[in-house]
């Protein structure tokens, strides 16, 4: 399988008042097309920071991350944002719905922003929001759905543009654990589906059943 994110030594340290904060220690992970990756660890373990350094919103105090075989840190800014926006897709907890669109308009956000023509974006959200089931909820605002609903609406803008990689950071948080379990079925159908690659952070064990493998993150370390 084609390796899409790679990240090799990575650290990420914090400088406070009271000393440094190694938040992520040491980390190294390879994150392979059509894989759904769980990464797991408690509140504090360092899953959002290292999230945030795979995606390229942060830089590492050391180590590398490449994604499609590009190391970021020879990007420049300019090339940061157009990799994040073409090639990178997240997901939160928070859902993060513009509560005045509608949830096809939600959807059709990043590609106004990558200025994609109309017709090709009513067909890709069309095709967007059948892939997560919401078709027959397209013209409903984010107020009119439920959480379940509003994490799927997440999921088709996530998946619009065609990333390469998913990266999803307590997506299930705000959910039953019911709801959440259909988001994260339906997370690993999208990976299988369209052969991006997915990590996904959570502290719920139960969510790292569907996943192909599962990491565990422990005061910045991943351990056995």
């Amino acid at each position: 399988m084609t390796v899409v994110l790679r990240g090799e030594g990575l650290e990420r340290v914090f400088r406070t008042p009271a000393g440094e904060v190694r938040a992520v220690d040491g980390v190294g992970l390879e994150v392979s097309a059509g894989e759904l990756v769980v990464l797991q660890g408690r509140s504090g373990a360092g899953k959002t920071t290292l999230l945030t350094l795979l995606g390229g919103l942060d830089r590492p105090t050391a180590g590398r991350v490449e994604l499609d075989g590009r190391d970021l840190a020879t990007l420049g800014d300019a090339e940061l944002r157009e990799l994040r926006s073409t090639r990178v897709a997240s997901v939160f907890q928070t859902f993060g719905l513009l509560p005045v669109l509608s949830a096809a308009e939600n959807v059709e956000v990043p590609l106004r922003i990558l200025r994609v023509p109309r017709a090709e974006r009513e067909e890709r959200v069309a095709a967007a929001l059948a892939a997560v089931g919401l078709t027959e909820h397209s013209a409903q605002r984010p107020g009119e759905l439920s959480g379940g609903q509003q994490q799927r609406v997440g999921l088709a803008r996530a998946i619009v543009a065609r990333p390469a990689l998913l990266l999803a950071d307590e997506p299930t948080g705000q959910l039953d654990s019911e709801t959440g379990a259909a988001i994260m079925t339906l997370i690993g159908e999208l990976v299988r589906d369209t052969g991006m690659a997915a990590l996904v952070a959570t502290h719920d064990s139960a969510l790292a059943e569907r996943a192909d493998r599962v990491l565990q993150l422990h005061d910045g370390r991943l351990t056995d």
